[in-house]
């Protein structure tokens, strides 16, 4: 597979910032998946920038510990070439933000604490094109196992209204339904126990519905204006009308399955889809159809400035993916855990401009770093 022809080299002095970026703390993230790849590569996207040209930046991530900034920028700039990724419509490419929210939760279900977090049920199987039913929905990539073969799972509408009750699928129990949805729109959560344990929930399956964000749902009934849609709206819209919550969100049929995880690290957050720990401020989601997880990624946000007050120009390593996620612009920063990291999550929908850092391997000819190769 080759790279695209999509792509648009570039050299590190076009990076707005690149000089002056703190790194470090991207390299920490880059040595992370390269440890993580001795046991199970990462699968190559279809944009073509092969999994295998990563081994010798690997190979040095994992010896090697820089002392300083410039060190860091120095191993990116041995190892990668920079290359504009175009976004699909020939536009700005788009960012947004997730976090792992914290909430307080009970191991039992109490009079406060009423809203369940499940694990993945036993009947819930994976469906691909070898087993999915006729006439159902392509996108689907769960169902229900059966005698008379797979079927639609049940949606969040019957499962919170008690289809799955009297399973033992409870993992622990919220007080709010709408801090519940959340954790399902993060796939992942810090539980501070009332027993005293911190513990954490992450993504384990879905009920295989497309998903429906209550952002574009409020919007088109005109209850806020999309530009004012935001999780600090929506939750603030949610407050104020508690008798709609359901039929709201109900209206997203898709339902999140979750399994227990230790929290090793506070500084860390939640393994995500590359199978390694999130980074706060250096993890980004992509579209991993499309992208290669391990990916350094230098995005430049101008108008963003929620996560330290200055315009948004950062090194970042494609670690995740979401259902959301597509396309070849397109990310999704990770924010961090705890409330603080939610109120800059919540906020971020910003034009970005996304420059791929593509193994040297790859690019045999043209411009690196302003000199002809």
């Amino acid at each position: 597979m080759s790279l695209s022809p999509a792509f648009s080299e570039r050299s590190f002095g076009d990076l707005p910032g690149w000089d002056e970026g703190d790194h470090l703390a991207a390299f920490a993230a880059f040595k992370r998946s390269a440890f993580h790849v001795l046991t199970k590569p990462y699968r190559t996207g279809s944009l073509g920038v092969d999994f295998n040209a990563f081994a010798g930046a690997y190979a040095e991530a994992r010896s090697v510990a820089p002392a300083n900034r410039s060190e860091a920028r120095s191993f990116f700039e041995r190892h990668f070439v920079p290359m504009l990724v175009p976004a699909d419509d020939g536009g700005a490419g788009l960012v947004t933000g997730f976090y792992e929210p914290q909430v307080e939760a009970s191991p039992v279900r109490t009079e406060r604490f009423t809203v369940p977090l499940l694990s993945r049920p036993a009947d819930l199987i994976d469906i691909d094109d070898k087993n999915r039913p006729a006439g159902t929905d392509p996108y689907l990539a769960f169902g229900r196992d059966t005698p008379a073969g797979p079927v639609e799972y049940p949606d969040r509408g019957e499962i919170e209204r008690g289809a799955l009750s009297g399973r033992n699928l409870e993992i622990a129990w919220l007080a709010d339904k709408v801090d519940a949805f959340f954790i399902h729109v993060q796939g992942a959560a810090r539980l501070k126990m009332t027993d005293g344990r911190l513990c954490r929930v992450t993504y384990a399956a879905k009920s295989g519905q497309r998903f429906t964000g209550p952002g574009k749902i409020l919007s088109e009934l005109g209850e806020i204006p999309i530009a004012k849609v935001t999780m600090q709206s929506i939750r603030a819209w949610f407050k104020a009308h508690p008798d709609r919550v359901d039929e709201i969100l109900w209206q997203n049929r898709s339902y999140i399955f979750f399994r227990e995880a230790p929290v090793d690290d506070p500084a860390l957050g939640p393994i995500a889809a590359a199978k390694v720990p999130l980074t706060p401020g250096r993890s980004v989601a992509v579209d991993r159809l499309l992208h290669t997880f391990g990916t350094p990624f230098y995005i430049v946000a101008p108008t963003l400035t929620a996560f330290d007050g200055n315009p948004f120009r950062r090194l970042m390593i494609a670690q995740d993916t979401g259902s959301a996620i597509t396309g070849t612009a397109r990310g999704d920063l990770f924010a961090g855990s705890g409330d603080a990291a939610g109120e800059i999550a919540g906020v971020v929908r910003n034009a970005a401009d996304f420059h791929a850092l593509v193994p040297r391997g790859l690019v045999p000819y043209g411009l690196v770093d302003g000199r002809r190769r």
